[in-house]
């Protein structure tokens, strides 16, 4: 009995063993095939093909470096803004500059919301490289799109998550924030940072559709940083407009609210009907997209309770302010190695997008709760 039980488990290991040597030999025969061509040509051919070969090795080295290695990340960056020591609304004149002799220039507060904007964009494509227009990303991995695979586009997809708040954020600068509605006209800077943050997220320096040479994306974003710190610089000397009034706060609320709500849904769609555990290959740039854009509003709504620290204070906000910050501060220690969708009732793989979902809610649902107190 022995015998024929160690006879069945040698048959399975043989087994596997020549199936392993015929995926090996299809996986290398086109490597050796290419070895016995090369080494019959002559020189003026195997240098060429040897510097390709060195030019994609290097190429490629620095295209996973740039993908997995996260310059400047920090979850708890906020605090290096020091927001508790701000006593004065964005756009308001400061008091050392109101007490100083007559004939000192004017200081007004600058808007933190506009700075985070800013170094958000600056971490993006400054600090780190922009992986989305990077050739190799572009052409993907054998021709199949990166976001299809299970490697090497989790810092892509969540550099396009802070790319959306920071987009979303710049408009509403544009039409109510940076402006006195109905009375004073757009500001060219504020104009010229959304125009730029809308630009492609995967242009390269040539492209097909159109043909022809174009601008990297990152150059865009990178006028837009530079616009939106100009703009504050006009604003830090009076001679820009920051409308801090309620009503404002309340159509930025929604914005914000509205835009986590449509990855809620996305999140919640790639749960429901994709829950392949670790093999769904599109559940991880999901969760990176959602956590990029929890990143960028928990430091861009921490900055509207300073920028906005008057209507906080009128109407009793600073609880749920600190509420709902407390929510961004628990998703964003949400960093699984590797993503995995499960069934929600699933006991081996677990559900990242839902518990990312079930976050992303909490916080909506302070979002809600904030501006139903400010429209009372």
């Amino acid at each position: 009995m022995l015998d024929r039980i160690a006879g069945f488990f040698r048959m399975i290991g043989r087994t596997i063993g020549r199936w392993l040597r015929l995926f090996a030999a299809w996986a290398f025969w086109p490597v050796m095939a290419a070895r016995g061509w090369y080494v019959q040509r002559t020189w003026l051919v195997r240098l060429p093909i040897l510097g390709f070969v060195a030019l994609m090795v290097v190429l490629y080295g620095y295209f996973i470096w740039q993908t997995q290695v996260w310059s400047g990340f920090n979850p708890n960056f906020v605090s290096e803004y020091r927001l508790a020591d701000r006593k004065v609304p964005a756009g308001q004149e400061l008091p050392a500059a109101a007490d100083a002799a007559a004939g000192a220039p004017k200081a007004c507060q600058r808007s933190t919301i506009v700075d985070v904007s800013a170094d958000l964009i600056d971490f993006n494509v400054n600090q780190n490289a922009w992986i989305s227009s990077m050739l190799l990303y572009r052409m993907g991995f054998f021709g199949v799109d990166w976001d299809h695979t299970p490697f090497l586009d989790n810092k892509a997809s969540f550099q396009r998550g802070v790319n959306q708040a920071v987009r979303r954020t710049s408009a509403e600068l544009v039409d109510t924030l940076g402006r006195v509605r109905g009375t004073s006209g757009i500001n060219n800077d504020l104009q010229s940072a959304r125009g730029n943050l809308q630009f492609d997220e995967y242009s390269w320096y040539f492209g097909l559709n159109p043909f022809g040479f174009k601008t990297p994306s990152p150059s865009y974003y990178r006028s837009a940083m530079e616009s939106l710190r100009k703009f504050n610089t006009s604003l830090a000397s009076c001679n820009a407009v920051f409308d801090g009034r309620a009503d404002n706060l309340i159509q930025f609320i929604d914005r914000v609210a509205n835009d986590i709500g449509g990855t809620s849904d996305m999140l919640a769609e790639r749960s429901e009907n994709h829950h392949r555990g670790w093999f769904d290959t599109r559940a991880d740039d999901r969760f990176w997209f959602a956590y990029g854009q929890l990143y960028a509003y928990y430091a861009i709504l921490s900055a509207a309770q300073s920028d906005f620290s008057n209507v906080v204070a009128e109407r009793n906000l600073n609880a749920i302010f600190g509420a709902t910050i407390k929510q961004f501060q628990s998703a964003l220690r949400i960093q699984p190695a590797i993503i995995s969708n499960g069934r929600e009732d699933g006991w081996i793989m677990p559900s990242h997008l839902a518990t990312m979902g079930f976050y992303i809610l909490r916080v909506r649902s302070n979002l809600v709760e904030m501006r139903s107190v400010l429209d009372r």
